[in-house]
């Protein structure tokens, strides 16, 4: 075997790149290095999490183990090695090892330096629509909330003046049957009250602290338990995880909110399962983060309505019968005031609330 053969072939770390390469370690974009040989020689952290592997598998190997071989590369990716020609691949469908294929875009770049002479750098094309449809749906969500913070505030008003008219009425009444017309008045009056308060509380400033995501969990778990002791409440925690810099309430009050849906949802029997990983290079509100954590609740239920999927952290939205659709509302408001993202997907059988929420830059995996 040549010399040249045993270099490409060898695994070099990211430590042995220039600091112009290190760069690449902060990147959201999935960005891969290949030799002439068109081995791969580094992964940045977005592409372990695209391609669903590591570094540490795939340095070393052909560039075929990474994007398969109907790539419709091949010609691209013989002129940037001969002729410095860069090329942008749109729609291309990559067969990954692990995780099933992926449609993405591909740009390919000529580059010189300590034996890396191929840049490959992809883009999902489901993550480029989901970035966009995200925005869009902050936009008309803000709308909304202001509406009916703005309703809330207007209707809280009246509600005070019929409340103390029912209780003026109340002690003119001599015939204890006409009370309990008043009573009426007077607690609906209270639950619309509640409601409207509700709806505002969300806007309260955060008090924020140090907060271990599991011990949130822990709540909520004895929370629903002791609700719906027919549900069983699973855990699957990553315990290496640091703490969160986070208001504790809203924390609770968002997994409880989601949890409680779930078991209301399976009518107080099924399995719902609380799950916290380490996500790696989010961006979560415009701002990057080496570090992110994703926290999942899983249930086995019926499944939301397709024709409400799309506008289920509405205000006021809800599937349910007696439901008011502000739990999820709540819960997604809470979740992006700590500068995260909330997701659902869901079939019968399978719900999945994904929530990302960013560690406190400089923070590090517990030992």
């Amino acid at each position: 075997m040549s010399s040249k053969s045993a270099r490409s072939n060898a695994a070099p770390s990211t430590r042995q790149w220039p600091d112009r390469f290190l760069g690449l370690e902060l990147l959201a974009s999935a960005v891969a290095l290949l030799d002439a040989e068109r081995n791969i020689v580094y992964l940045n952290p977005a592409a372990e999490n695209l391609f669903a592997s590591s570094a540490a598998k795939l340095v070393g190997q052909r560039c075929e183990r990474l994007i398969g071989s109907e790539h419709g590369l091949d010609l691209a990716l013989e002129n940037a090695l001969a002729k410095d020609w860069s090329y942008t691949g749109h729609n291309l469908s990559v067969d990954r090892l692990l995780g099933g294929p992926l449609q993405l875009d591909c740009t390919v770049s000529p580059v010189h330096a300590d034996g890396a002479r191929i840049l490959l750098e992809f883009r999902p094309i489901d993550q480029q629509l989901r970035v966009a449809r995200e925005e869009q749906l902050l936009q008309q969500q803000q709308a909304n909330r202001e509406l009916i913070r703005n309703l809330a505030h207007e209707i809280k008003n009246p509600l005070g003046g019929i409340r103390g008219a029912a209780q003026l009425l109340e002690g003119e009444l001599d015939r204890p049957e006409l009370r309990e017309y008043t009573q009426v008045i007077i607690k609906e009056s209270d639950r619309l009250q509640d409601l409207m308060n509700r709806l505002l509380h969300s806007h309260r400033s955060m008090q924020v602290t140090t907060v271990s995501v599991h011990e949130v969990l822990e709540r909520v778990r004895l929370l629903i338990a002791s609700e719906f002791p027919k549900v069983a409440v699973q855990r699957d925690y990553d315990t290496s995880l640091p703490d969160l810099v986070a208001d504790r309430e809203q924390l609770i009050q968002v997994v409880l909110n989601i949890a409680r849906n779930a078991a209301q949802a399976m009518s107080g029997d099924g399995v719902i399962r609380l799950r916290t990983r380490a996500y790696r290079q989010a961006t979560l509100a415009k701002r990057r983060h080496k570090l992110a954590l994703e926290l999942q609740v899983i249930d086995n239920g019926p499944g939301i309505p397709e024709e409400l999927l799309d506008r289920i952290f509405y205000p006021l939205v809800s599937g349910r019968d007696g439901g008011t659709g502000l739990g999820l509302t709540l819960a997604q408001s809470f979740v992006h005031q700590h500068h995260g993202t909330i997701e659902v997907q869901s079939r019968p059988g399978n719900t999945v609330f994904t929530i990302l929420l960013p560690f406190k830059q400089g923070a590090t995996e517990k030992t």
